[in-house]
């Protein structure tokens, strides 16, 4: 899903105008990286944590050559999602899983039928 989808989708369910729902979006993500620029964290209850971590420098090696490289440090932003959202990424995961095995039984019982075999001999 891009901005321009969120942005659809909230207009259409509020009816507000896209103009103004994609500028209240806009803020909204402003004021995200605003603060984890500033404070380093954003928690926002039911959805998640937003924080800076810093990386260490460290020593790779170039796969390509095999030479060693240095990697400077550099700071990344990490995601933790919250309670709410692993409960339901966790049913999403539950269902497919779900949806799997009954299309693996039902793909067995057509094969233990007879189902979906060519050359049978039968016209």
């Amino acid at each position: 899903m891009t901005k321009k989808e969120i942005v659809k989708t909230i207009s259409d369910e509020i009816g507000l105008t896209q103009l103004k729902t994609k500028e209240i979006v806009q803020k909204t993500f402003d004021a995200i990286v605003e603060t984890l620029v500033e404070e380093g964290r954003i928690e926002l209850r039911n959805f998640g944590v937003f924080e800076v971590k810093r990386r260490a420098a460290r020593k790779a090696r170039n796969p390509r050559t095999g030479d060693k490289v240095h990697v400077p440090e550099k700071f990344v932003v990490t995601f933790k999602p919250g309670k709410e959202m692993e409960e339901r990424v966790r049913q999403m995961e539950e269902k497919a899983a779900a949806e799997a095995e009954e299309r693996a039984r039902a793909e067995a019982a057509r094969r233990a039928n007879g189902e979906g075999q060519t050359g049978s001999g039968n016209p």
